[in-house]
């Protein structure tokens, strides 16, 4: 019998389940909803939530069953310039927006009864949460052998109560393409998912990039779900500059040989914050590669990650890396980090390591010689710190856009 069975629902949850009900559910989200009602929000008794109580976290926040008005405006500039913008409530089955891209209907919701990552309970969190508030689902296919002639955004409609996303994601053998997933603020004490399934096919290149900058009061729950085909590569890249209590989860899973992954973030963090990075990346075949970088800037609140890599018997000639390294800019905030290797073959190079520490005293030395004020070398070093994980992306347009993402967030900040 689960635990949080026999516990009361908070106040917390009792809102949750409110404005689910209030949103005219169907019988999918019905029966998600009725899991909810059932088994609440997990607590760190649940291992998987260990870091992050949901139910404690959530329960600090303002509630607030109707909220009056969104504060983000209905205009929202794309990130990359030329992007083609789908906004997924709104979003049209059929309706191409640009050549090799189709849109549809969805023909599956989120698997909730299915756990993605094995410590959670007997059913996955983010996916109930999602399917309860009521996300309407969407197939997004491209063409194979096509490089996309710009980039896709993926965003909510705007909303006051918070943006419920989820699409399955197909990128077809042999295509290139540049997809943003964006989580925009919305109002206070607005609870916004996303979850997206992404198949990657035999020699594709997906560049999936997350921009979540939820507002102060809000909360954001994140699930990317990606499998991944011979020599096919997933280059994703993760900004967390907002939200009071985020979790993003990053499961990755190799079927064919020759399959690569590349992760890099960034997370900001202030006070009053809860950022929960979770990644697992399961090597389930022979002959595949992935690394994985976070950096994070603390000037205070609290930041997790996990990270997983799991090399599965047989999965010979794995080569496996990821680094979490974080710089503590206040005595107000603290990091746990949390990285862990699971290997099953004997063939493999692989690899797992975790820094904190505050800004270099030389470096700042160093700077401050040169007649470069304090506030302003600190800054500069800040921003270096966090800059190398971006530059790794190369594509100009995108490394553009993201440092001016960073440099606002800094620069207010500073």
């Amino acid at each position: 019998m689960s635990l949080t069975k026999t516990q009361p629902r908070t106040a917390a949850e009792l809102s949750l389940i409110d404005r689910a009900e209030g949103r005219g559910i169907d019988s999918t989200a019905r029966e998600a909803l009725d899991v909810l009602r059932a088994e609440g929000l997990p607590s760190r008794r649940v291992e998987a939530w260990h870091y992050t109580d949901l139910r404690a976290l959530l329960g600090r926040l303002k509630q607030d069953d109707a909220p009056a008005t969104a504060s983000q405006p209905s205009y929202l500039s794309p990130l990359l310039p030329h992007s083609v913008v789908v906004e997924l409530d709104r979003a049209t089955a059929g309706n191409d927006l640009v050549a090799g891209l189709t849109l549809s209907e969805g023909r599956t919701k989120a698997g909730w009864s299915q756990t993605v990552n094995h410590l959670d309970r007997g059913f996955d969190t983010i996916r109930v949460l999602n399917q309860a508030m009521g996300a309407r689902g969407l197939d997004i296919a491209i063409a194979p052998d096509l490089a996309l002639s710009s980039p896709v955004e993926l965003r909510p409609e705007p909303s006051a109560v918070g943006g419920q996303s989820f699409a399955n994601v197909s990128i077809g053998a042999g295509s290139k393409a540049t997809i943003v997933e964006r989580a925009p603020a919305a109002g206070a004490g607005a609870i916004s998912t996303a979850v997206y399934t992404l198949d990657i096919a035999d020699g594709a290149d997906l560049l999936w990039i997350v921009v979540q900058e939820k507002g102060a009061d809000e909360s954001h729950l994140g699930q990317l779900n990606v499998t991944l085909h011979a020599n096919s590569q997933l280059r994703l890249f993760v900004l967390n500059a907002g939200g009071a209590v985020v979790r993003q989860e990053v499961h990755a899973v190799t079927e064919g040989e020759g399959a690569d992954i590349k992760i890099r973030g960034v997370n900001l963090l202030q006070d009053g914050q809860h950022v929960d990075v979770t990644t697992t990346l399961n090597h389930n075949v022979a002959h595949t590669t992935s690394t994985e970088t976070f950096r994070n800037v603390v000037l205070g609140g609290h930041g997790v990650f996990q990270g997983m890599i799991r090399v599965a018997k047989g999965a010979q000639k794995t080569d496996a890396r990821l680094a979490c390294n974080t710089l503590l800019l206040s005595d107000e905030g603290d990091f746990s980090a949390k990285p862990e290797l699971e290997i099953f073959a004997d063939d493999v190079q692989c690899g797992h390591g975790a820094t904190a520490g505050e800004i270099n005293a030389d470096h700042l030395f160093y700077l401050m010689s040169r007649g470069i004020p304090e506030a302003r070398a600190r800054s500069l070093l800040v921003k270096a710190f966090v800059g190398e994980v971006v530059e790794e992306l190369e594509e100009e347009s995108v490394v553009e856009a993201l440092e001016a993402r960073i440099d606002a967030w800094l620069d207010s900040r500073h």
